[in-house]
C-alpha cells in the first residue's frame, strides 16, 4: 500500500469568533487569517505573552516544540468546519459532561473501538490534516500511527485529573524519587508519543483547558509535590491561548494536565494521540470506522504496531521507500 501524498489545497483559514458563543453555532465570517504558530515568553513583570511566528517555518516550529514540549497552531479550521464538527457531536445526544467528561473514546483503557471517527468524515479528515502532519513528522519520523483518541467536554467549575507526564523523570513507571537525578537512557524512547488536541471552542488563561510546564519533558528531576498539589499557584505552569479552530500539539513527556474550566461556554476538544510505528500504549487499537471510507494514508495510520519502513510505509510521498 502506497500512502497518498499530502494535499496541496489552499491553506485553511479561521474566522474569529466571540468568546462565549454556543459551541454548536459558528459566527459569520468576518476576516480571513493565515495559519500561524504561537509561543510564549516571560516579561520582566512575570507575565506570559504569546509570540506569533510564521506557521510555515518548519525550522522554527521544530525548535519551539523541542524547547517547550508543546506548540499551538492557530487558524487551522475555518468557522464552517468547527460548526460542522460541533453539529455532529450535538447529534450524538451525549450525556452531560457532569456525568461523563470524555466522549467518543477508542483504544487505550476504553478498549478496541472506532470512537468518534464513525460520526462523520470531518473527524477522519483531522487524522492526517496537512497542517499537523509535517510537525508530527519532525517529532515521530516518517512512520507513525494513531494509538488512541477521545474527546473532552467540560462545564464551568469542572476539573479533570492532575498534572502528569507519561515518560521521563515524573512518569509513574520511572520510579524516580524526589530529588533523585533521572538519567535519560541513550537507548530509551521518551518522545515517542505526541498528542494533537483540536479545540472546537475557545480555551486559554481566562477559560481553562490544557496547561503544562514548558520544557519539563527534559527535566532530570521529579515534579516537586508542592507544584503537583497546587499547579494553579506555580509560576512555571502555563495555560496557552487556544481559540476554536486551533490545533495544540504536545509531547506526552511534558508535564501536562487540565486546568479547571472557568468559562460560561462548554469546553470541547478532540484529542488524537500518535506514536512511532513500533510502539503502543495498550493492547487495544483504534478500529477503522465502518461507515466512513478512509484514504490509504488514513488506513496506514490505523495499522498494527510494526517496524518502520519494513512493515509500515512512509506516510509522505517524498519519504524513504515511498516510491515502492
Amino acid at each position: 500500500m502506497t500512502p497518498r501524498p499530502i494535499s496541496s489545497r489552499p491553506s485553511p483559514r479561521l474566522t474569529s469568533r466571540r468568546r462565549g458563543t454556543t459551541p454548536s453555532a459558528a459566527s459569520p465570517a468576518t476576516r480571513s487569517r493565515r495559519p500561524r504558530t504561537t509561543s510564549s515568553r516571560l516579561t520582566g513583570r512575570g507575565e506570559r505573552r504569546s509570540v506569533t511566528v510564521d506557521a510555515s517555518d518548519r525550522e522554527l516550529q521544530q525548535y519551539l516544540f523541542d524547547l517547550q514540549g508543546y506548540l499551538v497552531i492557530h487558524n487551522v479550521l475555518g468557522a464552517a468546519e468547527v460548526a460542522e464538527l460541533n453539529r455532529l457531536i450535538d447529534a450524538q445526544r451525549l450525556p452531560s459532561p457532569r456525568e461523563s467528561i470524555r466522549f467518543g473514546s477508542a483504544a487505550g483503557k476504553h478498549g478496541p473501538d472506532h470512537g468518534f471517527l464513525n460520526w462523520g468524515e470531518p473527524f477522519c479528515r483531522l487524522l492526517d490534516h496537512e497542517a499537523i502532519l509535517p510537525i508530527l513528522r519532525l517529532r515521530l519520523g516518517d512512520c507513525f500511527r494513531l494509538d488512541r483518541l477521545y474527546g473532552i467536554r467540560m462545564h464551568k467549575g469542572q476539573t479533570m485529573g492532575s498534572m502528569h507526564a507519561d515518560y521521563g523523570a515524573s512518569a509513574l513507571n520511572s520510579f524516580t524519587r524526589p530529588g533523585e537525578r533521572f538519567h535519560f537512557a541513550t537507548n530509551g524512547i521518551y518522545e515517542g508519543f505526541t498528542v494533537v488536541a483540536w479545540n472546537l471552542t475557545d480555551a486559554g488563561p481566562a477559560c481553562g483547558g490544557f496547561w503544562c510546564i514548558p520544557g519539563s519533558h527534559k527535566s532530570n528531576f521529579k515534579l516537586p509535590r508542592q507544584i503537583h498539589e497546587a499547579p494553579e499557584k506555580a509560576s512555571c505552569v502555563v495555560i496557552p491561548e487556544v481559540p476554536a479552530g486551533s490545533a495544540l500539539l504536545f509531547s506526552e513527556a511534558v508535564m501536562h494536565g487540565t486546568a479547571p474550566w472557568r468559562a460560561d461556554h462548554e469546553r470541547r476538544t478532540l484529542l488524537y494521540k500518535y506514536c512511532v510505528s513500533q510502539m503502543a500504549w495498550s493492547r487495544a487499537r483504534v478500529l477503522p470506522p465502518p461507515d466512513v471510507p478512509l484514504t490509504p494514508r488514513q488506513q496506514a495510520l490505523l495499522t498494527e504496531p510494526a517496524d518502520p519502513h519494513t512493515f509500515i510505509p512512509s506516510l509522505f510521498s517524498d519519504g524513504p521507500g515511498a516510491e515502492r
